[in-house]
C-alpha cells in the first residue's frame, strides 16, 4: 500500500531527479518548526537525516499515540527522513555526528547557540569538517539583539509577534490561534532560506551561516497589512488594517448554518447586491470605487449579515457559484477528511506503517509537472537507521555493538 500511494501522489510519469536529490541534510531540530522545514526539504528529494538524542524528539511523546515514541504530531512532521539517535554528550556519539556532518551539505539546528557551544558543536567546529557547509540555526530570537538566548515556543511567539494583540483588537479577547501557526510559518521560512543557500552554493561553491529567528520572522509574517497608517512618516493613521479587524468580518448565519460570503471586486459587489435586491447600493457610485467601499465596509458587511438568513447554505452556494462570487463553506477539521475536493486530490491518504499499522498522512498540496514530491520514507522509529547510516560512514559491526552497549547510540 505504501508504494502504491507514493507512486499515485503525482499524475506525472516523468522520472526526472527531484530538485534536492544528492543533498544531505542533518536535521538537529525537534517539535514543529525545524521538523516541518526538514520535511519540506525531504519532500523535494533531500536525504534528511534526523539526528535525535536518546530520548528522541519531544513531539514523539505527546498523545494520542499507538506506541511509545510514535505520536500523531511526530508522524505528521517527519516523513521523508531517516532517524539516527546519538548521545552527543559522549565522545563517540559526538565523533559519529562530526563524521556524519563531513558527508552533509546542510546542518539544520533548533538548539540555542549556548547549547551547541556546550556540546562543542559551534558553526566553526562543524565547518572544520565541512568547509562549504550550510549551517542554518532557527530559534526564538536573533543573537544580534537584546532578547538573544531567550527560550521560545509557538505560544510565546504568537504573543510576542502581535498576533495575540490583533486578536484582542478584533474580538476583545487575548487569545491564541488554535494552531501552531508560528512554528509552521517560520518552518516554511526556514525551508526557503535553506533552498536559497543551496542555490547560492551551487553557483559559487560557498557555504554560509543562516539565522532564522522565530520572533523577527513571525513579525514579518503578521505585520505587512497591519502597519497600516504607520507606514507613513508622519503617520496618517494608526496600526491595524481596519477591514481585517472589523467586527462584522466573520462567517454569517444562513437559514440553516453558517457561510463565509465575500464579494471582493467591484463587479462581484454589484452582482451580489443585485442578487439580494439591493439595486440601490449596486448603483451607488461609492460601490464602484474601491476607496469608497473601504470607507463603508462596516455597512457593507452588515448588509451581508442581514441578507444571509434569507437562504439556506446550499441555496447560497448555488447562487454564489452561478454569480462567480467568493464564498467559503464553514468546515470543521473533521469534515475536511471527507471533503470531496480534498478526497479527489488524495490529501489524506492512508498507508501501512511497519510499526504503527494503518495511519493517515497528509498529501502533497503542490503539483510539479517535472519533479513531483514523493513519499520515500515513512516517519521513522527512533534510531531506525542508526546502524545502516553509521555503517555507511565506515563503522564496523564491532564498533556499533560497543557504542550501543555504552548507549552512545540508539538502534531501533
Amino acid at each position: 500500500m505504501f508504494l502504491a500511494w507514493a507512486l499515485s501522489m503525482s499524475t506525472s510519469t516523468n522520472t526526472s531527479a527531484a530538485p534536492l536529490d544528492g543533498i544531505r541534510i542533518v536535521d538537529m531540530t525537534s517539535l514543529g518548526m525545524g521538523p516541518l522545514a526538514a520535511q519540506i526539504l525531504g519532500d523535494h528529494g533531500a536525504d534528511v537525516i534526523k539526528l535525535e538524542s536518546p530520548d528522541g524528539d519531544i513531539f514523539r511523546h505527546v498523545l494520542p499515540r499507538r506506541s511509545e515514541g510514535m505520536s500523531h504530531t511526530f508522524i505528521q512532521f517527519n516523513r521523508n527522513k531517516r532517524s539516527v539517535a546519538l548521545d552527543l554528550k559522549m565522545p563517540d556519539g559526538k565523533e559519529a555526528m562530526l563524521r556524519l556532518v563531513g558527508t552533509a551539505d546542510v546542518v539544520l539546528s533548533s538548539l540555542r547557540p549556548t547549547a551547541m557551544a556546550r556540546l562543542g558543536l559551534t558553526e566553526a567546529a562543524l565547518r572544520a569538517v565541512r568547509p562549504d557547509l550550510i549551517y542554518c540555526a532557527c530559534y526564538g530570537y536573533s543573537e544580534k539583539g537584546p532578547y538573544a538566548g531567550r527560550p521560545a515556543a509557538d505560544d510565546t511567539i504568537q504573543a510576542m509577534s502581535g498576533l495575540t494583540g490583533l486578536q484582542q483588537m478584533s474580538t476583545g479577547q487575548h487569545q491564541f490561534v488554535p494552531s501552531v501557526i508560528a512554528d509552521k510559518a517560520v518552518g516554511q521560512a526556514v525551508a526557503n532560506a535553506v533552498m536559497a543557500a543551496i542555490i547560492h552554493r551551487l553557483r559559487t561553491g560557498e557555504g554560509q551561516a543562516i539565522e532564522v529567528p522565530m520572533f523577527e520572522t513571525m513579525v514579518a509574517f503578521v505585520m505587512p497589512e497591519h502597519v497600516a497608517g504607520r507606514t507613513f512618516e508622519p503617520p496618517i493613521g494608526g496600526i491595524g488594517y481596519a477591514r481585517i479587524l472589523a467586527a462584522q468580518r466573520r462567517p454569517h448565519r444562513t437559514k440553516d448554518g453558517y457561510l463565509c460570503i465575500m464579494p471582493y471586486t467591484t463587479a462581484q459587489w454589484q452582482r451580489f447586491l443585485k442578487l439580494i435586491g439591493r439595486d440601490d447600493l449596486a448603483n451607488d457610485p461609492d460601490i464602484a470605487d474601491m476607496g469608497g467601499r473601504s470607507r463603508r465596509f462596516e455597512e457593507l458587511y452588515a448588509v451581508i449579515a442581514d441578507a444571509a438568513p434569507s437562504r439556506s447554505t446550499d441555496e447560497w452556494i448555488a447562487d454564489l457559484v452561478q454569480h462567480d462570487i467568493l464564498f467559503g463553506k464553514i468546515n470543521t477539521p473533521d469534515e475536511l477528511l471527507n471533503d470531496p475536493h480534498l478526497l479527489a486530490m488524495n490529501m489524506f491518504p492512508t498507508v501501512d506503517h511497519p510499526s504503527e499499522g494503518l495511519i493517515r498522512l497528509l498529501g502533497f498540496p503542490i503539483s510539479y509537472s517535472r519533479t513531483p514530491n514523493r513519499l520515500r520514507h515513512l516517519p521513522p522509529k527512533i534510531g531506525q537507521h542508526t546502524q545502516a547510516l553509521l555503517r555507511e560512514l565506515g563503522y564496523s559491526d564491532e564498533e556499533l555493538r560497543a557504542m550501543q552497549a555504552r548507549r552512545a547510540i540508539i538502534c531501533a
